[in-house]
Protein backbone atom coordinates (compact mmCIF):
# COMPACT_ATOMS: atom_id res chain seq x y z
CA UNK A 1 0.00 0.00 0.00
CA UNK A 2 1.58 3.56 -0.96
CA UNK A 3 1.80 6.03 1.66
CA UNK A 4 -0.16 9.14 2.52
CA UNK A 5 0.59 12.60 3.18
CA UNK A 6 -0.70 15.23 5.50
CA UNK A 7 0.68 18.52 5.62
CA UNK A 8 0.06 20.04 9.18
CA UNK A 9 -0.26 24.08 8.92
CA UNK A 10 -2.96 26.46 9.88
CA UNK A 11 -4.93 29.13 7.35
CA UNK A 12 -3.22 32.62 6.62
CA UNK A 13 0.57 30.91 6.92
CA UNK A 14 2.32 31.92 4.19
CA UNK A 15 5.16 28.93 4.86
CA UNK A 16 2.34 26.82 4.70
CA UNK A 17 1.31 28.40 1.12
CA UNK A 18 4.43 27.55 -0.23
CA UNK A 19 4.48 24.50 0.91
CA UNK A 20 0.89 23.42 -0.32
CA UNK A 21 2.12 24.91 -3.77
CA UNK A 22 5.31 22.93 -3.81
CA UNK A 23 3.15 19.94 -3.46
CA UNK A 24 0.68 21.01 -6.10
CA UNK A 25 3.44 21.58 -8.45
CA UNK A 26 4.72 17.90 -7.66
CA UNK A 27 1.04 16.47 -7.93
CA UNK A 28 1.95 14.84 -4.27
CA UNK A 29 -1.42 13.77 -3.25
CA UNK A 30 -1.76 14.93 0.35
CA UNK A 31 -4.33 15.82 3.20
CA UNK A 32 -4.27 19.68 4.86
CA UNK A 33 -4.70 19.47 8.82
CA UNK A 34 -4.98 22.94 10.17
CA UNK A 35 -3.44 22.69 13.66
CA UNK A 36 -5.36 25.44 14.85
CA UNK A 37 -8.56 23.22 14.96
CA UNK A 38 -6.91 20.56 17.73
CA UNK A 39 -5.01 21.44 21.16
CA UNK A 40 -2.73 18.51 20.91
CA UNK A 41 -1.57 19.51 17.07
CA UNK A 42 -0.99 23.37 18.00
CA UNK A 43 1.37 22.06 21.10
CA UNK A 44 2.97 19.80 18.74
CA UNK A 45 3.55 21.82 15.43
CA UNK A 46 3.45 25.39 16.31
CA UNK A 47 6.50 26.57 15.74
CA UNK A 48 7.39 23.62 13.22
CA UNK A 49 4.55 24.08 10.78
CA UNK A 50 4.58 23.73 7.98
CA UNK A 51 4.93 20.08 8.02
CA UNK A 52 4.67 17.40 5.73
CA UNK A 53 3.76 13.92 7.65
CA UNK A 54 4.11 10.22 5.72
CA UNK A 55 2.00 7.13 7.03
CA UNK A 56 4.10 4.28 6.47
CA UNK A 57 7.22 5.39 7.96
CA UNK A 58 5.45 8.07 10.82
CA UNK A 59 8.44 10.40 9.57
CA UNK A 60 8.48 14.17 9.56
CA UNK A 61 10.10 16.26 7.33
CA UNK A 62 9.86 19.93 8.53
CA UNK A 63 10.09 23.36 6.33
CA UNK A 64 11.79 24.67 4.66
CA UNK A 65 11.42 21.71 2.32
CA UNK A 66 12.42 21.86 -1.45
CA UNK A 67 11.30 19.99 -4.65
CA UNK A 68 14.39 17.27 -4.18
CA UNK A 69 13.79 17.22 -0.56
CA UNK A 70 10.17 16.30 -0.99
CA UNK A 71 10.71 13.74 -4.14
CA UNK A 72 13.45 11.83 -1.69
CA UNK A 73 11.27 12.19 1.37
CA UNK A 74 8.11 10.55 -0.77
CA UNK A 75 9.82 7.95 -2.41
CA UNK A 76 12.16 6.76 -0.15
CA UNK A 77 11.93 2.80 1.02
Amino acid sequence: MPPTFTLFGTEHCHLCEEAQALLDHLALPYRLVDIAENDALHDRYEIRIPVLHRSDTQQELDWPFTHATVLSFATER
